[in-house]
């Protein structure tokens, strides 16, 4: 059962967040109305998914290297520095397209250094592919990128250090609550 729920759960995150990319005349057609129900389809899915990987078997695929949690804390760090940059709209959102997406690329690459399961493979595999899909397709459909305007330059991105610092503590306490301590010891 935990099987089903977690690819459930990465195919209840993924097409709703594909759906205006893929089929953008329908995703008008439905209006504001669309957004409720991708929010309720996010947190359905993120729900799935936690059940899911938490119930699946432990199936064996590759062996982690031994460096790779530490790889891992220092990955997860910067991938929610980097998502956390195109909600600051400094400097550094001017130099990354697609903060939020390469963010989560990099926490998913990071936890596929400390997870060799097929549990881990599926959900950080499947999430890193629908953020290199939907980056893909949007710059399919939006052609060449125009950087957007820094709001407040270098100041921003330093602001947000504290703000990712406090998260990415918050965040790794909720982890050992849920399941393992990520910092070690």
């Amino acid at each position: 059962m935990g099987w089903l729920l977690l690819i459930g759960g990465v195919v209840l995150w993924t097409v709703p967040h594909l759906f205006k990319r893929l089929a953008p005349e329908a995703r008008a057609r439905m209006g504001d109305a669309a957004k409720g129900g991708v929010a309720l389809a996010s947190v359905a899915g993120i729900v799935l998914m936690v059940m899911g990987y938490g119930r699946a078997d432990f199936v064996p695929v590759y062996a982690p290297p031994t460096w790779g949690v530490h790889a891992n804390n220092l990955l997860v760090l910067i991938g929610f520095y980097v998502f956390g940059i195109g909600m600051a709209k400094g400097a550094l959102s001017q130099k990354v397209r697609h903060p939020m997406l390469s963010g989560v690329v990099i926490w998913a690459a990071a936890h596929l250094l400390v997870r060799g399961d097929l549990a881990s493979v599926i959900l950080f595999g499947g999430l890193a592919l629908w953020a290199l899909a939907a980056m893909t397709l949007i710059n399919a459909q939006s052609g060449a990128w125009t950087p957007p305007a820094a709001k407040g330059g270098a100041k921003r991105d330093l602001v947000a250090v504290p703000i990712v610092l406090v998260t990415y503590a918050a965040v790794g306490w909720l982890h050992g609550w849920l399941g393992p301590w990520p910092f070690g010891g």
